[in-house]
């Protein structure tokens, strides 16, 4: 138990200090299902390797929360996982996100890292609580230093096995257009708003409030 106390001080004040060195530059937007292949085209005439099929994934989502002392804002960590294939699972502190009219893109601390099979239990027993899960299935692009995903958001269906959940949340696909980068690079945000401008009027990419929108991205 000293070294799971230990390990949540560490994570503590390692966030609260900002030891972060990364930045995630961000845009979203979403499109219907019944245009994403039209995106998909376009995608493909933009982006780097166009002679080769977009990279695919099929991962699964878990959201875990501490409640943090003297702080309205829990802690939120995000653990995914590949199905269907072996690779490691990946776990990532997102910061609260900066939407700052000056910048054409909303911009949050970032920090990701590979972890082995026993991530969950570890947070588990750290005092971390299930948030919520799904699975994203779709495709991702690459335009230099920028990702580029369309994912498909599925619900876990309780009872079932969580490679066979196929249940769609909505009857659209989520775009996102994200760069991680040091600290500093401002010119970030305008290379990505020059490339969103591409894709219309297909999808329009934004930087979106999710404090006044009430919920979690």
């Amino acid at each position: 138990m000293a070294s799971v106390s230990s390990a949540r001080e560490s994570l503590s004040h390692a966030l609260n200090n900002r030891f972060l060195p990364n930045l995630e530059y961000l845009l979203q937007g979403s499109i219907l299902d019944s245009a994403v292949e039209h995106l998909m085209h376009r995608l493909k005439g933009l982006c780097d390797n166009v002679d080769t099929s977009p990279e695919t994934f099929h991962d699964l989502e878990v959201c875990m929360s501490l409640r943090q002392p003297n702080s309205n804002q829990p802690l939120l960590l995000r653990v995914r996982r590949a199905l269907g294939r072996d690779a490691p699972f990946q776990m990532r502190y997102l910061g609260q996100p900066e939407v700052d009219q000056r910048r054409p893109t909303l911009v949050r601390s970032c920090m990701d890292c590979a972890c082995t099979n026993g991530i969950l239990e570890f947070l588990t027993e750290m005092g971390f609580r299930l948030e919520f899960e799904y699975i994203a299935k779709g495709y991702m692009f690459r335009k230099g230093r920028m990702k580029i995903t369309v994912s498909k958001l599925i619900k876990i269906i309780p009872g079932k096995q969580q490679d066979m959940a196929n249940e769609p949340i909505s009857q659209s696909y989520i775009v996102e257009l994200s760069v991680v980068a040091p600290t500093g690079q401002e010119n970030v945000g305008e290379e990505m708003r020059v490339f969103a401008e591409q894709l219309k009027p297909l999808v329009q990419l934004d930087k979106i409030d999710y404090k006044r929108l009430g919920s979690m991205p």
